[in-house]
């Protein structure tokens, strides 16, 4: 009994130490499975103009930071990616501004993805089937459409060259779509299908067919294509491409404007809120106001409202406020005379002209354009212009003694500089900042700087 008692206490342990060491195995070997999966890597050129990338996972609603890395000195960068990496869409962002210098990529989870990248020739992927698919697609379609556009514009009549072009388009596109199936790039390539035609058309007929089915395959509700920058693309495309030469462009922007929102009108709200804010900063910073006031009046403002997006409501009725042809935002400033007065921009009745100016006496640009101005301003008859120069300080000690030199000048301080409630309504972000008046307050200019101010005032 006495063995037997010793047998059976080896045995345990025995089974303990076997325990143990599947146990430390698992241990062991958990990290290899969670650590080596898949990587995403690359190499960009020059590589001395680039320092760092970021990848995002991007979904419809958001952006998650994945990971960063620092682009070494001859170029190179490398995500290692574990298993709670899963497949979707990705952003690769690196340079700032981040929506600028960025780019999708495709992780499907099942292999790696390599590329390189040049500053001027863009991305070519060296590793990864659904990137290369998606790359291959957009570079033999573009070739076809070459060829389409070389045919018109060359005037041909060979109506059976035409048909053949079209038949090879129609091939590429079918055999691409044929090959992405199952694929997250299938969405892509199956989104961006163009309108071939099955007998001749002549050019006024071919580029109206292109816009009447520009959207056909697009889904607005797919969460691939929300996920990437595919749809914003595509719209920017129909917007600022389907116009001819002869057309006004705020007319056949702003009729373009309409045909998009109508493409997406069974895509959720917030969807088409995000496609047109974006649309809409494009117009801003192509300095189209009336287009961008035509996107927020119609369309962006009630979709804010509707999802309870104070935020941007507030940013788009402020932009509208200083818009061209609108009256200037008015406010008042304290004049110290015999006894201290209160004026008010809208009771000014001085000049043909005003210039309101937004600067700073520590703003390096701003002590060499002042100057500028006022030696303009001296040169003209009286009575032409007056400068209302608002100083954004955060202390005011500075600022006293630079208003000194330009005694011509009506000068208001705002204090709190960035926060300051002048600066602010008039939704100014850098100085010096321009705005010209005619002589009712009415905004007529906002000249990027001093030299663009004088071009503008015809000198």
């Amino acid at each position: 009994m006495k063995n037997k008692s010793v047998i059976l206490k080896f045995m345990g342990l025995i089974n303990k130490v076997i325990l143990f060491n599947k146990m430390w195995f698992v241990i062991m070997f958990l990290p290899t499975l969670v650590v080596a999966q898949h990587t995403i890597k690359g190499h960009f050129s020059p590589a001395k103009d680039y320092e760092w990338v970021i990848l995002y996972e991007v979904t419809p609603i958001s952006s998650l930071f994945i990971a960063n890395t620092e682009i070494n000195e001859e170029g190179y960068f490398e995500f290692q990616l574990d298993s709670t990496i899963t497949q979707g869409m990705y952003k690769l962002v690196y340079a700032i501004p981040q929506e600028e210098n960025n780019f999708d990529i495709i992780y499907n989870a099942k292999e790696d993805v390599e590329f390189t990248f040049n500053n001027e020739t863009g991305i070519e992927y060296k590793s990864s089937i659904e990137n290369q698919l998606v790359s291959s697609y957009t570079n033999s379609m573009s070739l076809v459409s070459q060829s389409i556009g070389n045919f018109f514009q060359q005037q041909s009549t060979d109506t059976l060259a035409l048909a053949s072009i079209f038949k090879t388009q129609l091939e590429t596109q079918t055999n691409f779509e044929e090959v992405a199936k199952g694929t997250i790039a299938s969405h892509f390539i199956i989104a961006n299908r163009p309108y071939i035609p099955e007998n001749f058309e002549d050019i006024k007929t071919y580029i109206n067919n292109l816009k009447i089915h520009f959207f056909d395959h697009v889904d607005f509700n797919n969460e691939t294509l929300q996920s990437s920058s595919f749809l914003i693309e595509r719209i920017l495309n129909y917007v600022f491409g389907m116009a001819l030469e002869a057309e006004d462009e705020t007319i056949i922007y702003e009729k373009n404007i309409d045909d998009v929102f109508l493409a997406m009108k069974d895509a959720e709200p917030f969807i088409k809120k995000n496609l047109l804010e974006v649309l809409w900063q494009q117009m801003v910073d192509a300095n189209f106001e009336e287009v961008a006031n035509y996107i927020s009046d119609n369309y962006l403002i009630s979709l804010a409202e509707a999802l309870d997006d104070k935020e941007l409501v507030d940013g788009l009725t402020l932009y509208k406020s200083i818009s061209i042809g609108n009256a200037a935002p008015d406010f008042s400033w304290e004049v110290e005379e015999e006894t201290s007065t209160i004026k008010k921009l809208s009771e000014l009745n001085t000049a043909e002209n005003y210039i309101i100016v937004f600067w700073s006496s520590t703003c390096g640009h701003c002590l060499k354009e002042i100057p500028q101005l006022q030696t303009y301003v001296n040169s003209l008859e009286e009575g032409k212009l007056q400068v209302i120069a608002i100083g954004l300080e955060d202390e005011p000690f500075r600022w006293e003694n630079e208003t000194l030199k330009y005694p011509e000048f009506i000068h208001v301080l705002g204090l709190g500089k960035w926060k300051n409630e002048i600066g602010n309504s008039y939704n100014v972000t850098s100085t010096p900042t321009y705005f010209v008046l005619d002589k009712d307050k009415k905004i007529i200019a906002k000249p990027y700087d001093f030299e663009v101010l004088k071009k503008f005032l015809g000198d």
